[in-house]
């Protein structure tokens, strides 16, 4: 296994080709139009193209929360804290996709896992197969020392 486990939020590809185009446009008015319009035009493509999320390095016991842009992290690494448990959890991730006279949703079931500490949590990993989920969650247990939380079904069971 990997030993940095990284995590991104799905960006809709009409969203990442919008902020691409916008992005080329800006670079276009910097370089032949005008500078702030170009800048202006840069920052709304490069917010609409990049994610967030987060990443964990297991080897070093470190985890950074990251924003991410064509496979570009940036994010500070710090050491992890005490971690009390993992979740395993189901649920439905939604991409709108509007055209000028209809809008659709397509929705999609994923598992995520969560390590909690306090009463926060962080989203460490996004699979849709439940059985590479649990192999993460097990590889997460072994190393932190923890017990997982398996909230897949309607009933929730310590493993």
């Amino acid at each position: 296994m990997n030993n940095i486990i990284t995590y991104l939020k799905p960006v809709p590809f009409m969203k990442r080709f919008l902020g691409v185009t916008l992005m080329l446009f800006g670079i276009f008015a910097l370089l032949f139009l005008n500078i702030i319009f170009g800048a202006i035009f840069l920052v709304l493509g490069l917010n609409l193209a990049s994610t967030e999320g987060s990443q964990i390095d297991i080897t070093s016991k470190t985890y950074r929360k990251i924003w991410s842009f064509l496979g570009i992290h940036i994010g500070k690494w710090e050491p992890c804290p005490e971690f009390e448990y993992v979740s395993v959890f189901r649920t439905n991730q939604d991409q709108t996709v509007n055209v000028v006279t209809a809008t659709t949703t397509v929705r999609t079931e994923v598992i995520l896992l969560n390590l909690f500490y306090g009463n926060k949590n962080i989203t460490f990993y996004q699979t849709t197969d439940k059985a590479d989920a649990f192999k993460v969650a097990e590889h997460f247990k072994v190393v932190f020392n923890i017990d997982i939380l398996d909230a897949t079904e309607k009933d929730k069971v310590w493993l």
